[in-house]
């Protein structure tokens, strides 16, 4: 290192402009121009160049001129919070090390030349995975919940990759997915036709949740409006989705399955997907697989895409119900609609986990409830038992899930070789601890649990734990804490090449000790000995009282040899431990991640019986078959926790029959509850079918197979779409998609254009989705005329409006002033239509003057007074559809 120091300075060699360090680093960033690299000097990581001074901006580091380029540097033991610095603002970072030690260089013919260095490790939002990116930390840290996670990323972080194929003949555009989280080894596939809207696609990626999407360089213009919407979404830049285009010849089929079939048939460990399994996946697919394999190969990381365990379809119907991304959105369901924030939403509700891969398995059932009555009773019966149970046993199992570090990661990085011994330590120990624990507990839940699911559970964790007991026995317990590789391995028998190397430095210590008693006798000095000086432990020197040193031919010899065998012996124990971690650990990857996957599950089970301790919830009843929603004083989940005990949300019946009363057509004043209102019917079926208890006295519904809902007003500027264009997109989708076993959900439909259009257009879809669609509906209108089909269709349709008090009717004064209404809400669903929206009391509320005021309230009247004269607006319902709900594909 003191050589690499000197190197530094190093002035330019003759006919150069470049020192030989400012030309090596040259080397390396033409080998890879997209990567900001951290170069390893010594006892620093430098900079240089143009990433140098990105790299100051970004750290708030100081950044100045070295011969011939601009640099900067980091202290190499804060490598790893630099490193996540830069990556969460969007950057690839690549760490480049030397790979010479200076002794056995020395020894060498290279010993004159500069340390080789290479690319040691690339990192983007979604490969964090590895030593120089996790920080150390200690069992007993866990433990105490001051270190909490092994790595500070994002609960999710997964690599998106999006193919797609355009069909000519049928015009149809077919999308392929693959989604993989590097730091889980969870790989999501998925391959659905999709409109030029990119609903199917939006849906996807806000359940995904990627950090980092993997795109073609032609992908369609349409995709790429979408992905920059959702990049664009965060103010800040560190929550921002990092796209990388990658060449679009990568992404043709034949490239692609070229590069599937390579990877695939060299795959020999157990566990690993065949070829014929993968080469039987839809072409889309492939296409986004092959790309991704070489992308992840990059990072050392392709090794999860072998695994058969850890692929899933993304949206299999028979999986699950269909939550469109409209519906994710506007039910708030996983963020909410004010600041993107979680708080507010319904997973803020609902997770009350205690581990990190529980609080990424919560997500998953809030954002893809079941629809598979049997799974959905075995969910509340746990609930239900965890809620209502004495029993010791289950608080103990609880108990067991806190302060737990990262198992899931931790297991995964340990599967692609690039733990550090700590982690490695802190992993299996509390691995091994929960097996322990979970066997004593054995006896007691075969006779306390009654749940099937909650007891299945827990004994299968207990049998799949059984190995981890074995990871701790091979270890040294004080050098795997410390990371000190040479003393790892407690029993060097299955390890002869370190046992070589052992007796090799031995032997050389040795003749060193025994050159010792050969100079005390030449000197007649008894008491001489090795020394330390300036507190390096120098074995081959003789000290006077001055700390002269004084060498023999004999000892610089050996002393040359003992530390280039020191330096092999360090080499060797990085091999063996890589080999250990791929042998010794990697047979038991699969076994310990199902056991995880046990423990993520009770973690969620635990979670929803803590949600249902809060007061008026009670245990759903989901029915398979029927078709119908019936929920008594029903209250919307989050804005009930929101207010809190003191400021009581007003409950709420509702009841749909499919093939009775299936459509709620719901009116009433401004800022009245009705959207609140159909929000919380649509929360409470999704938490049903989740398994959970809801905040409502009673609750009887059939499985529903999809939520769809269209709310709002807003325009999508990057997809180029009006507000009137939006919401007449959506009303379309849903059409294509609801089927009578869905709940549909429309919120003012035909308010981006004229009165006159906008009722005509809302009569005749309400009218389609009566007539031909059956599904449940709540439609929420402002528009009266829409009341008459409940006359059209009485058996199907009801009248509804939210309730209010009007405390100040329309008086005309002296001076023919006309006041505005004055109305007080209450919230309360009653039968019925509300003649009137009250507008002008929002007005009041919204501190408009006096005079704007009462103009408008007299304008209103006027209006008033001529519909009142006989204007009939029959005519303008039957004038049909406009031009632009063509366009959109109603029918």
């Amino acid at each position: 290192e003191e050589e690499e120091e000197e190197e530094e300075e190093e002035e330019e060699e003759e006919g150069s402009v470049y020192t030989p360090l400012e030309q090596q680093v040259i080397q390396l960033k033409q080998q890879h121009q997209d990567a900001l690299l951290a170069v390893e000097c010594g006892y620093k990581y430098r900079f240089f160049g143009e990433d140098a001074e990105i790299a100051a901006k970004e750290l708030n580091i100081f950044c100045h001129l070295d011969h011939n380029f601009m640099t900067c540097s980091i202290p190499t033991h804060r490598l790893f919070v630099h490193v996540r610095r830069l990556v969460s603002h969007g950057h690839k970072v690549g760490v480049v090390k030397q790979t010479e030690t200076s002794a056995i260089k020395a020894s060498g013919t290279n010993r004159n030349a500069l340390f080789t260095r290479q690319l040691s490790a690339l990192y983007t939002k979604s490969t964090l995975v590895g030593e120089d990116v996790n920080p150390v930390c200690r069992l007993r840290d866990v433990e105490e919940g001051a270190c909490g996670d092994l790595v500070s990323d994002p609960p999710d972080s997964f690599l998106l990759c999006i193919s797609e194929n355009w069909d000519k003949l049928k015009k149809q555009l077919t999308v392929g997915l693959v989604a993989v989280q590097p730091s889980t080894g969870d790989v999501l596939l998925d391959c659905f036709p999709d409109g030029p809207s990119r609903s199917e696609v939006e849906g996807r990626v806000l359940k995904i949740n990627p950090v980092e999407i993997l795109v073609p360089s032609d992908l369609s213009e349409q995709t790429q409006k979408l992905l920059q919407s959702i990049a664009n979404a965060s103010a800040q830049a560190d929550d921002r989705v990092r796209v990388e285009k990658r060449d679009s010849a990568l992404f043709e089929f034949a490239s692609a399955m070229s590069t599937v079939t390579e990877f695939y048939c060299h795959a020999q460990e157990k566990g690993s997907h065949s070829l014929s399994s993968v080469a039987s996946l839809e072409s889309p697919v492939i296409c986004c697989l092959g790309p991704l394999i070489q992308y992840l190969q990059e990072f050392n990381l392709e090794r999860v895409l072998r695994s058969e365990s850890s692929f899933r379809r993304l949206s299999c119907a028979s999986e699950g119900m269909i939550l469109s991304a409209a519906t994710l959105r506007n039910l708030e369901i996983l963020n909410n609609q004010t600041d993107g924030g979680v708080k507010g939403s319904l997973l803020w509700v609902l997770d009350h986990t205690r581990t990190p891969f529980g609080r990424r398995l919560m997500r998953k059932w809030v954002s893809q409830p079941l629809t598979d009555q049997q799974s959905i009773s075995e969910r509340q019966d746990a609930v239900q038992e965890i809620l209502e149970s004495d029993s010791l046993t289950l608080n103990s199992i609880r108990s067991l899930l806190s302060h737990l570090p990262d198992l899931e990661r931790g297991i995964c990085c340990i599967y692609h070789k690039k733990s550090s011994t700590q982690e490695f330590y802190l992993i299996s120990s509390s691995l091994s601890r929960l097996g322990l624990e979970l066997q004593a507990l054995l006896p007691a839940i075969q006779s306390q649990i009654s749940s099937s699911l909650l007891r299945d559970l827990s004994l299968d964790t207990a049998d799949l734990l059984a190995p981890a007991h074995s990871f701790l026995k091979v270890l040294n317990e004080t050098a795997a804490k410390s990371g000190n590789k040479t003393e790892l391995f407690s029993d060097l028998s299955g390890f002869p090449v370190l046992q070589e190397r052992r007796e090799q430095i031995q032997t050389v210590v040795n003749e060193i000790q025994d050159h010792r008693k050969e100079v005390r006798l030449m000197l007649k000095a008894p008491a001489l000995d090795y020394t330390a000086v300036s507190g390096q432990e120098v074995p081959c020197v003789y000290v006077t009282k001055a700390v002269s040193r004084y060498h023999t031919p004999f000892l610089v010899g050996r002393y040359k040899k003992l530390l280039q065998l020191r330096e092999q012996l360090l080499l060797d124990s990085q091999t063996e431990w890589t080999n250990f971690l791929e042998y010794g650990f990697g047979e038991h990857y699969h076994t310990m991640k199902r056991a995880i996957s046990h423990l993520a599950t009770m973690d969620c089970l635990f979670s929803l019986a803590e949600v249902a301790k809060q007061g008026d919830y009670c245990r759903p009843e989901v029915l398979g078959s029927q078709r119908q929603i019936m929920i008594r004083d029903g209250r919307h989940p989050a804005i009930d926790l929101l207010m809190g005990e003191h400021n009581q949300y007003v409950p709420n019946l509702t009841e749909l029959q499919g093939d009775g009363r299936r459509t709620m057509i719901i009116t009433g004043p401004n800022m009245g509850g009705k959207s609140s209102y159909i929000r919380q019917v649509a929360l409470i079926c999704v938490m049903a079918q989740m398994g959970s208890y809801v905040p409502a006295s009673e609750t009887r519904l059939g499985t529903l197979d999809g939520i769809y809902t269209r709310m709002g007003a807003s325009d999508n500027i990057y997809k180029g779409r009006s507000t009137f264009m939006e919401e007449l997109s959506e009303a379309s989708e849903i059409i294509s998609y609801a089927t009578e076993r869905s709940l549909v959900i429309l919120d003012e439909l035909g308010r981006g254009t004229s009165t006159h259009d906008g009722i005509a257009i809302a009569y005749a879809t309400l009218e389609y989705f009566i007539r031909d669609v059956k599904a449940l509906t709540l439609f929420v209108t402002h528009y009266p005329p829409l009341c008459e089909l409940e006359r059209v269709y009485p058996e199907h349709v009801s009248n509804y409006h939210m309730a209010f008090l009007l405390n100040e009717p329309d008086v005309t004064t002296d001076t023919d002033e006309v006041q505005p209404e004055f109305i007080t809400f209450l919230y309360q669903l009653t039968e019925g239509a509300a003649g009137r929206s009250y507008g002008l009391n929002v007005a009041r509320l919204a501190d408009l003057t006096d005079s704007i005021l009462h103009t408008a309230a007299r304008k209103a009247r006027e209006l008033e007074s001529i519909v009142n004269q006989g204007v009939s607006q029959k005519k303008d319902l039957q004038a049909g559809l406009c031009y632009e709900v063509f366009r959109v594909g109603i029918p």
